[in-house]
Order: C-alpha cells, then structure tokens, then sequence
C-alpha cells in the first residue's frame, strides 16, 4: 500500500456494487416497463425538416451550423477534456475536496465547457425550425 492513502477495499467497494446493482435493477425495470419514444419507420420521400441529431449530440450540429471549421473545436475539447486528470497542477491533495483552490481556473473552465454544451443543445433543441432556421420555441 501506497503511504500517505488511506485502503478503501472492502469498506468503499461493497457499497459501490450494491449501489451498482440496485442501479442496473432499476434501469431494467424501467426499460420494461416505459416504451421507448420510437418514430414511424423511415420514409426516404418524406423527410423531416429540419432533420436533427440525437438530443446529446444537437450541440455539436448547432456549432456546425455557424461553420464547418467548428468541428476541430470538438475535437479540441475532447482532448482537453480526456487530459483533464493531468493538467491539474501541483501535488496531489491530502483528501479529497470539490474545487480545491489550486484547481479552481481549470474547474472553472470545465463547468464553463459544460454550460456552453447545454445552451447549444437547448438552443438547437427548441430555436430550431425548418431550413435550421433560428423560431420562437412556444
């Protein structure tokens, strides 16, 4: 064992897999139980217009839609975002803590990240009508 940590096995892991099983119980009593939202079967000489993404990908459609260039964006932030873990500076801190002071401009950054996705998805969601052009939602 590492010194300076503290073993979490068994104490932490039994009720992570309670809580995962629970979990995986569920979903599967909810997929039984809920019909999934599906749309009549595809009509190549009736197509929707406007014809849009998955809802947790509408966001990288809205930021296309102002430039194709957009998309080197996303890539970007993936990146970024897979890198997260090693772009915190300094040593690794006593205990565990939400936005520790040390790497608050990187939490900051990321929460920021996340807002912009969720105003693109609403934006692309609701303001969005035929020809993707920008319509009053209500």
């Amino acid at each position: 064992m590492k010194r300076g940590y503290l073993k979490s096995s068994p104490h932490f892991f039994r009720p992570v897999k309670v809580a995962f099983a629970l979990t995986v119980l569920l979903l599967l009593a909810l997929a039984f139980l809920v019909p999934a939202p599906l749309q009549e079967q595809a009509n190549l000489a009736r197509v929707p217009n406007p014809v849009k993404s998955a809802w947790f990908l509408l966001w990288i459609q809205e930021l296309v839609s102002y430039s194709k260039y957009m998309i080197y964006l996303v890539v970007l932030l993936a990146a970024s975002f897979v890198a997260l873990p090693w772009l915190a500076p300094g040593a690794p801190p006593e205990g565990a803590t939400w936005f520790a002071k040390n790497r608050r401009p990187l939490d900051i950054l990321a929460l920021a990240v996340f807002a912009a996705v969720l105003v693109l998805t609403a934006v692309a969601m609701y303001f969005r009508g035929a020809n993707w052009q920008f319509v009053v939602p209500f």
